[in-house]
């Protein structure tokens, strides 16, 4: 019969709740027979560092080296050679409050050669260790250049992003222990700061609020801006760390002509769609104070539906459908969505307008598949005129995802009666045929081309598809394809004044390619010669 190990051999210890079965760890042969459960899920990673309790001996022979003993916790990181290979390997697997035997194999311990005078060559060890706590410490950078340890834990999840305003405490310290550096209130935009100190900008983003750590900096990251100062060149630096707070700075348009950044966080997660009744307060001014806009008060909110015509700044609307309710935010205005709106001797095109806005509430717009039919048809009429309105006044771009919704309303006509289906069909062809034209003065020729073919397959006949897929074709240059469409609308509609300019067009297009042909031809046939 095999012999049961007794893992208390060599061990004086009062061991609770024993009785877990061993396990093997790896496949080097160590194993680990768990004492005491942990009090978490988390357990440490390699580079952390750790704070344990243990006592060791050969199996089957002397005690070796006891913290107990000693009165005082054994601290190491976790990974980094400084301890035998057997306790990296067992201690990355145990959870806070943890306390496990380890049997740990020759090979993963001092193997052949042993440790004299205390370890034999080829000896097993037997460790009891209990898992006191960690600091997990991070190579933010990769390069060694700024390792981060947490000191102190932050509350929820979020961290800043490029672009976000930060607000810190700091103190740096060189080498030797003097302060080189400190502020009780800096305050930064993440990105702006790597002139003076990259390691802060770098740390802060992957730091929660109110989070405290402690940063082993290299001089590449250091405080550029003070050396022959108060930092010397080259200092290394040990930084002391705290996220007070944060701004988040967002690019509503991706090319930071609209950015928005947060003063007061607002309720819930739902957001303003398309049609929604917003209410808001607001007030725009330029950089000296000038106030150029304000809507809203206290008393009686301003509102507005969104994304219809011309009812508020196109870069100021985009930015409060990200909002949420109550909240207050600085949103800044610059060149590309200013022209037009402001007095222009208030405003240049250089100019920037800041609003503070504040979102007080919204009601969403009812969505289309809780409509009966009726609405869905009013629905579409009335998006398709707010396209209208947008296509005259020439925000193609707007009016073409006016027409694109107005389209999806009416998509579904299997419960519409065949009266509502005859006037479904009437919308949905006017809204394709609305939309080409939006394409054709957006220069998307393949989208115009396919919107009218689309409407030619349930109408052959409908002159205005035909007419402005020709203009599509002759701006790709098929003007074959160009000359059967505008023909079959002269035939269809032969006093039609647009059809015949646009066959005229077409006839002096062809003229000019064959003229170009010949003259290419002819150059070819001289070279050859």
């Amino acid at each position: 019969m095999e012999q049961v190990r007794n893992p208390k051999s060599c061990l004086e210890t009062e061991i609770e709740n024993f009785g877990f079965s061993e396990k093997e760890i790896g496949s080097q042969g160590l194993r680990k027979q768990i004492l005491r459960k942990g009090i978490s899920w988390k357990t440490p990673f390699p580079g952390d560092e750790v704070e344990v309790h243990f006592s060791g001996c050969i199996d089957g022979g002397e005690h070796l080296a006891s913290s107990r003993d000693k009165g005082s916790p054994f601290r190491f990181k976790l990974g980094q050679c400084e301890v035998i290979k057997g306790w990296d390997e067992g201690i990355v697997t145990m959870r806070q409050g943890e306390r496990a035997i380890f049997t740990i194999p020759p090979n993963l311990a001092y193997g052949e050669a042993g440790s004299p005078p205390l370890v034999p060559p080829n000896s097993t060890l037997i460790y009891d260790i209990e898992m006191l706590s960690w600091s997990t410490v991070k190579d933010i950078t990769g390069d060694g250049g700024v390792l981060k340890k947490i000191t102190m834990e932050g509350e929820g999840w979020a961290t800043p992003r490029d672009a976000d305003e930060v607000l810190v405490k700091c103190e740096a310290r060189l080498e030797d222990g003097k302060i080189a550096y400190k502020s009780d209130s800096l305050e930064f935009q993440i990105g702006d700061a790597d002139h003076v100190c990259p390691a802060i900008s770098k740390a802060v983003k992957t730091m929660r609020k109110g989070e405290r750590a402690e940063l082993a900096v290299k001089s590449s990251y250091g405080f550029h801006q003070y050396g022959n100062g108060s930092v010397p060149p080259a200092s290394n630096l040990i930084v002391q760390l705290e996220l007070v707070s944060w701004r988040s700075v967002i690019d509503i348009t991706g090319d930071k002509k609209v950015l928005k950044k947060i003063i007061k966080p607002g309720e819930g997660f739902d957001r303003p769609n398309e049609g929604s009744l917003v209410k808001v307060i607001y007030i725009g001014k330029l950089e000296d104070g000038t106030i150029v806009e304000r809507k809203g008060s206290v008393e009686e909110a301003f509102e507005f539906i969104t994304l219809e015509a011309e009812q508020i700044n196109e870069g100021l609307e985009r930015a409060i459908t990200t909002m949420k309710k109550g909240e207050q935010a600085l949103v800044t205005l610059c060149a590309g969505y200013l022209s037009g709106q402001y007095e222009s001797s208030m405003v240049s095109f250089n100019s920037m307008v800041h609003y503070e806005v504040e979102l007080i509430d919204f009601t969403k717009e009812k969505p289309f598949w809780k409509m009966d039919s009726e609405e869905k048809i009013e629905a579409c009429e009335r998006k398709k005129n707010d396209g209208n309105l947008l296509f005259k006044s020439g925000k193609f771009p707007r009016a073409s995802k006016k027409y694109e919704k107005a389209a999806k309303y009416i998509e579904f006509d299997h419960s519409f009666t065949e009266d509502e289906k005859h006037r479904a069909n009437g919308l949905r062809l006017s809204c394709h045929l609305n939309n080409a034209a939006c394409k054709l003065k957006m220069g998307d020729y393949i989208e115009a081309l396919r919107l009218c073919s689309k409407v030619l397959q349930s109408d052959p006949s409908n002159v205005k598809a035909l007419f402005r897929r020709c203009q599509a074709y002759l701006r790709i240059n098929e003007y074959e394809k160009g000359e059967a469409d505008i023909r079959r609308a002269l035939n269809i509609d032969p006093n039609n004044r647009d059809v015949k300019l646009e066959y005229k067009q077409l006839k002096q297009k062809q003229r000019e390619s064959e003229k170009h042909e010949a003259e290419f031809f002819t150059t070819m046939l001289s070279r050859l010669a």
